[in-house]
């Protein structure tokens, strides 16, 4: 594949930490459905090459994703890891019959004109900088959700992307998905009748972290890189692998983590049944305000277990609850979506989706799986293609990811926020400014400016 490349990466320093959690696993069979089978009969030549940074949770999976894939070369695996590292080579490897270089910097990669693509599955605080810095080297990017640390770090990536006019793919994989698209297409009939409101739930169990003193990092991890932007501290074995997330300096808790795929379901069903009514959804909520707390929990976490968030948009209303201390479902779903009009309603889970009609009697059903493959898959079509992908960062990604740092926004300042997009600002609201970005980025790790990207 003809190589992109524009603009000079930036300097070069150590390799970052890139810890996922394992969201879902689309079956083989589904793959076939969304483009892999035309894949098989493209040229040898006819190639995108990849980088698959932040490979242990999450990240482990978008690799054998992408190593899945037939047109599909995996030529860098990062890490800052070593522990993580040279295993993920040699399962790379052993899928692909092709050995991929490990390396701990994953400008190393954008230094090779060969490579088409970075795949980012990192920490929340890791996906800016990434993001930005590919653009800037003129090659695409599927980066996990949210779309970033915080608002402005979002916004600076779209900023990024539109500048250099590059494919950015949020991996949020239900916008690739068969039985969501089929929800959408039944919402788009108008069946609902008058629709006003929308809800997203998550209820999937957690445990504790528990309080462990702090220690050493563990030998072959680059912590000071892993840190990157957030401020230095001691290394604790809680706030890195896997529990990064419930900590401020580096995730955005359950409400980022896992609420982001529930809101932007729910977004997209309001807005396609608002459509059918022919009308328009605005793209971001006036108010939200959020409630909630460390209700559950007594441990080092400092994101709340239970949450309920209000996104107030101008005639229409979506809100939010999270409960991660139970298994128990909401409408039959332990986390999912529904949207609800005068004439019934429809609710979307991770393996189908129901509708009932306005006494709740069930008047259709359909079932599949998330099509994580397949979201892969169209990232590497739309790099050929140049159009959209299925979740692009401007008019996908970020708007569903703005949910989920607004509600934290509100959650953290106790009391309702007036987003303005025009400023990109909470009006006059200075603590709630504030924590759009970070107080400081520890350098070499400083996002840029709009004007600079």
């Amino acid at each position: 594949m003809a190589n992109r490349i524009g603009g000079t990466p930036p300097t070069k320093s150590k390799g970052i930490d890139m810890d996922r959690r394992t969201f879902m696993q689309s079956a083989a069979a589904t793959a076939a459905l969304t483009g892999l089978a035309s894949a098989q009969n493209r040229s040898p030549n006819d190639r995108v090459t990849v980088c698959v940074m932040g490979v242990r949770g999450r990240g482990g999976n978008l690799l054998n994703n992408f190593a899945s894939l037939a047109d599909v070369d995996v030529k860098y695996v990062c890490d800052i890891d070593e522990n993580v590292l040279g295993s993920r080579v040699e399962q790379t490897e052993a899928k692909t019959g092709r050995k991929p270089q490990g390396i701990a910097d994953y400008r190393r990669a954008l230094d090779d004109k060969n490579v088409d693509a970075i795949v980012a599955g990192t920490p929340d605080h890791w996906h800016a900088l990434p993001t930005i810095h590919t653009c800037q080297a003129g090659k695409d990017v599927y980066v996990e959700k949210p779309d970033g640390h915080n608002i402005i770090e979002g916004r600076t990536m779209v900023a990024a992307m539109k500048k250099h006019s590059r494919i950015v793919q949020l991996g949020t994989q239900a916008r690739s998905g068969i039985f969501q698209a089929d929800a959408m297409k039944y919402l788009a009939e108008g069946k609902l009748g008058k629709v006003r409101f929308a809800k997203a739930w998550e209820s999937s169990k957690q445990g504790s972290i528990g309080n462990p003193p702090d220690s050493d990092p563990p030998k072959g991890v680059d912590y000071d890189t892993w840190l990157g932007a957030a401020p230095k501290r001691a290394f604790n074995p809680k706030r890195f692998h896997g529990n990064w997330r419930w900590f401020f300096d580096y995730g955005t808790g359950d409400l980022g983590n896992d609420g982001v795929h529930r809101l932007d379901v729910a977004r997209w069903a309001l807005e396609t049944a608002v459509a059918a009514e022919g009308k328009k959804l605005p793209s971001i909520p006036h108010a939200v305000s959020a409630h909630g707390g460390k209700y559950y929990f007594d441990d080092a976490q400092e994101w709340p277990d239970t949450m309920m968030v209000t996104y107030d948009y101008p005639g229409y209303l979506l809100t939010y609850e999270m409960r991660v201390w139970n298994r128990y479902p909401l409408h039959g779903e332990s986390e999912g979506a529904a949207v609800h009009g005068d004439a019934g309603y429809v609710v979307i889970g991770n393996r189908g989706w129901r509708a009932y009609d306005e006494r709740g009697k069930l008047v259709k059903e359909d079932t599949g799986v998330y099509q994580d493959v397949g979201h892969a898959q169209n990232f590497i079509d739309c790099m050929r293609t140049r159009k959209k992908p299925a979740a692009d960062l401007e008019t996908v990604g970020h708007p569903s990811s703005l949910l989920c740092h607004l509600g934290n926004l509100a959650w953290r300042v106790g009391r309702t926020v007036n987003f303005d997009p025009g400023t990109y600002t909470c009006g006059g609201d200075a603590e709630a400014n504030a924590l759009m970005t970070r107080t400081e980025y520890r350098k070499p790790w400083v996002l840029p400016r709009i004007s600079e990207v």
